[in-house]
């Protein structure tokens, strides 16, 4: 399912306009996108969690030549699906 299919679903179920389920789906995007900046947790009840964790530093290769690279910490975002889905 892509974001067209998606925002076709969210109509279909809601009664909404897709115009207005895009709206809906694009202003729930905004919103977790800067929580997450922020280090927030997003819960949603019944769904599950997206949360930001830390990828510590680490040794890779690179596969064209085969040198050993460092590959830099960074956050990552992770999903945490909860007992009911």
């Amino acid at each position: 399912m892509n974001k067209a299919d998606l925002i076709a679903a969210m109509a279909a179920e809601s009664g909404l306009s897709k115009v207005d389920s895009k709206k809906a789906l694009d202003a729930f995007l905004a919103a977790t996108t800067k929580a997450l900046k922020k280090g927030e947790r997003v819960t949603l009840v019944g769904f599950g969690s997206f949360v930001v964790g830390k990828r510590g530093e680490r040794t890779g290769r690179n596969p064209r030549t085969g040198a050993t690279i460092k590959i830099k910490a960074k956050k990552v975002v992770k999903f945490r699906p909860s007992i009911k889905l």
